[in-house]
């Protein structure tokens, strides 16, 4: 039988792009959220981004290198993308 906490989530799609950078080794982490499971997976590490809120800019968060490479592109690239395929 599924938890409750199961039955709570739903899927939602972003509407607004999100601003990140590399999070650059040995850097100071003081205000950057790190969630519980990716401390335990050894983060913050080398391909980690840092997110933040476009409308607060001290509101970040550490974003698994893993779940960026699975779910995130470039702004930049995906325009540049959009317009080679376009034009052939």
């Amino acid at each position: 039988m599924p938890t409750l906490s199961e039955h709570r989530y739903s899927q939602y799609r972003r509407k607004t792009v999100s601003e990140m950078r590399p999070y650059v080794i040995g850097e100071d982490m003081t205000g950057i959220s790190i969630s519980p499971e990716d401390r335990k997976n050894g983060s913050p590490m080398e391909g980690d981004m840092i997110a933040r809120n476009p409308l607060n800019h001290k509101d970040q968060w550490l974003v698994a290198r893993k779940y960026f490479e699975e779910n995130f592109v470039q702004l930049a690239k995906e325009k540049n993308a959009k317009s080679s395929s376009a034009s052939k």
